[in-house]
């Protein structure tokens, strides 16, 4: 398996930065052997996921393909790693649109290795929303894409959400998968989130990266809204990223900062009690493919809105109340609306336990361990 993130080892373990990891060592537990490789970091880093058993085959490191020459050395260098350890293996899952996924699916074929392509997001939207205005960025953001579309009419791909189904619908084979973190165990039942009190204090939680294509500066801009209202409105922010300073900031111009608690980083097991103590999640995002913050919060029967991006809203059905992406009016409305009415609530949270339901790390797991196996 093959996507671009960081690794690191600390201890001779391997471990990831992203909660990513957890489905990819579930995944590992279903095969005979799972070979990640990938960038490995040179310090310890955010090291916090551990891939194990999944294995580790350390790529050269660079920081990202924004520096391009730093890149394409460690993309050179990555050629013959690859190249050793299709020995071991009988199939491969590369991630995109990459540089490295191109000609690491080039390799796996002349090998006569298996080989299945994967998207977890739009791509285009990602880059320009994370390099505003950089037109050579978007333009290759375009080509990798299309590229990419187009190797998808040779090997079989599994995407992230409906919407990307759609956008990849002329592949060779195509299997939509949801990326969810939660075991059917964790999954409350309707009657546990009847008890939440919705009469005093009401915290909104926010889950994800602080980057800008995830649009973490409306978060300030719809507490404002609802702090002008008669109810005490709350919002706890868990993430890191380049502009959490920004959002410090602007909750403090606001005037709302006492209101606002930004946590930073906090593990996938601890989550889910915030998801639990929070009366409503809130997802601003400019783009999106299916995030899996979404599954989190159903599972935790904590109703949720979000806005309009990516596959959200034909994945998430009842699930969820969608907003225009940028629309902070819109946001805080329908979180009001959501705690004054009771059985708009109910509705909300009982279609987003029942997707939980059917839509786990177990389910989804053995889906993408039938397509890539060539069994489903």
């Amino acid at each position: 398996m093959y996507t671009d993130y960081a690794y690191h080892r600390v201890d001779g373990s391997a471990y990831a930065e992203r909660a990513f990891a957890l489905f990819i060592a579930e995944l590992a537990r279903k095969v005979d052997r799972l070979i990640v490789v990938g960038r490995l970091h040179p310090g310890g880093g955010t090291a916090r996921y551990p891939l194990e058993p999944a294995e580790l085959v350390a790529l050269p490191f660079y920081p990202s393909l924004a520096n391009p020459l730093s890149a394409l050395r460690g993309m050179l260098g990555s050629l013959r790693r690859f190249w050793r350890t299709l020995d071991d293996v009988d199939a491969v899952w590369l991630l995109g649109p990459h540089p490295l996924a191109f000609a690491f699916a080039l390799l796996a074929a002349i090998r006569r290795r298996r080989v299945i392509l994967g998207v977890r997001q739009e791509f285009e939207s990602y880059v320009r929303s994370r390099h505003p205005g950089r037109r050579a960025f978007a333009a290759a953001a375009w080509i990798l894409e299309r590229g990419f579309r187009v190797l998808a009419r040779v090997f079989p791909v599994i995407v992230v959400g409906p919407q990307l189904a759609r956008d990849y619908a002329a592949s060779r084979d195509v299997l939509e998968i949801a990326v969810s973190l939660i075991r059917p165990d964790e999954v409350v039942e309707s009657t546990q989130e009847a008890t939440r009190d919705y009469g005093a204090t009401l915290k909104v939680l926010s889950v994800g990266r602080l980057d800008r294509e995830k649009n973490p500066l409306a978060l300030a801009d719809v507490l404002a809204i609802l702090s002008e209202g008669d109810r005490d409105w709350r919002l706890i922010v868990c993430g890191e990223g380049p502009l959490r300073r920004s959002l410090s900031e602007r909750l403090e111009r606001m005037g709302i900062a006492d209101r606002a608690e930004l946590v930073g980083y906090v593990p996938h097991a601890r989550l889910r009690e915030l998801y639990r103590s929070s009366h409503a999640l809130l997802q601003v995002s400019w783009t999106e493919g299916l995030p899996q913050v979404l599954f989190e919060a159903f599972a935790a029967g904590t109703p949720t809105v979000a806005t309009d991006v990516g596959g959200i809203a034909d994945a998430s059905g009842d699930a969820v109340v969608l907003v225009p992406p940028g629309d902070t009016e819109a946001a805080a409305e329908r979180l009001e609306a959501l705690v004054a009415d009771r059985d708009l609530r109910g509705r909300v949270v009982a279609a987003g336990i029942e997707l939980a339901r059917a839509r786990n790390l177990v389910t989804e797991t053995d889906r993408v361990r039938d397509f890539v196996s060539g069994t489903h």
